[in-house]
């Protein structure tokens, strides 16, 4: 049984390459620093700075706001919302299912303000079942669900910035 399975995973790899399957490697950025400019407190802005500076490569992440100069791009994350919106009532009025939203705008400039993206919003959405009888649980359950919302919109923005080149937007 141990052999049938093996064999079938080797004969599996030729087809991942030939289809250009390949792991997400760490992102090749056109830029050498970057500076995030966001709300004070901002959990987004945390995460971003976390995931940019473990990103590997060769890029540094400026954290002091007396050193923007020295930075060759600035991520703006210009608003982040969470949103909590009912869309569903049972026959009695009771909430019985919810979407959770968090939507964030950024733009990317040059520290001269050459705009490289412009203002963007990214939104991220989860529909939830409700029950009163088990709101404590359903709490947690909605605080793990807008963190996995905030990792999520943190990839597809090292995405956005992974493919810009610094040329600015006319």
């Amino acid at each position: 049984m141990q052999k049938r399975t093996v064999l079938t995973m080797f004969a599996a790899v030729p087809l991942l390459a030939a289809c250009g399957f390949r792991l997400r490697g760490a992102p090749d950025f056109s830029f050498k620093s970057i500076y995030v400019k966001s709300q004070p407190g901002s959990q987004m802005s945390r995460e971003l700075i976390r995931t940019l500076k473990g990103a590997g490569g060769n890029i540094t992440v400026i954290t002091e706001p007396e050193r923007i100069t020295e930075a060759e791009v600035v991520c703006n994350i210009l608003s982040e919302a969470r949103e909590r919106v009912v869309v569903g009532l049972n026959a009695s009025g009771q909430v019985r299912e919810l979407q959770l939203r968090l939507r964030i705008h950024f733009s990317l400039t040059g520290p001269q303000g050459q705009e490289y993206i412009t203002n963007t919003e990214l939104l991220q959405q989860r529909d939830v079942s409700y029950n009163e009888s088990i709101a404590l649980s359903k709490e947690g359950e909605e605080a793990m669900l807008y963190k996995n919302m905030q990792t999520d919109l943190v990839q597809q923005l090292m995405r956005r910035l992974a493919k810009v080149k610094l040329i600015p937007v006319s």
